[in-house]
């Protein structure tokens, strides 16, 4: 009697973690990078404000010296910002090692692969939300007037603002 087909308990499908990591440990372990965390996660080890300005270029030993190097990628402008935060950004380096793997820190202002590699993403800075015309706001006002509720009113004020204010689509 022909046995019936069984499938894994997550049906077949496996996590995307699975699937990448052998490729993204290769492309880390090119560049020196024996903790993968460290790519990774680079915004939770040395903060936002620090990984929206850099990003970690290599790592490299050198012979007979205990530790190893981190070169860290920025821009001409953020590098003297950089340069004040070597030791933090070394302390929480080590902390993804677990001990002190890295001993110098290195910023650079070119890739040392090539322009091509390595370049600094930047992402702008968070537009600040226009306010609301005064006019829709005391639309808005007008509309939630009748409530007794205060959390309810305040509530009812923020949707009716949203949506006086929303752009007219004319097809």
């Amino acid at each position: 009697m022909k046995q019936p087909y069984r499938t894994s308990s997550t049906h077949g499908f496996s996590r995307a973690v699975t699937l990448m990591q052998s490729r993204i440990r290769a492309g880390s372990e090119g560049r020196g990078f024996a903790e993968t965390r460290l790519l990774t996660h680079w915004a939770e080890f040395v903060g936002e404000q620090v990984a929206s300005v850099a990003t970690p270029v290599s790592v490299s030993y050198g012979r007979g010296a205990l530790g190893a190097t981190l070169t860290v990628l920025t821009t001409g402008a953020n590098a003297p910002m950089l340069e004040m935060q070597k030791v933090q950004i070394l302390e929480t380096v080590n902390a993804c090692y677990g001990y002190r793997a890295i001993a110098r820190v290195r910023i650079t202002q070119t890739a040392p692969t090539g322009f091509a590699e390595g370049r600094v993403a930047f992402a702008p800075a968070p537009k600040a939300p226009a306010a609301p015309d005064p006019a829709v706001q005391n639309r808005a006002r007008a509309v939630a007037n009748g409530v007794t509720n205060d959390d309810l009113r305040t509530a009812l004020e923020a949707l009716a603002t949203n949506v006086l204010s929303k752009p007219k689509n004319r097809t």
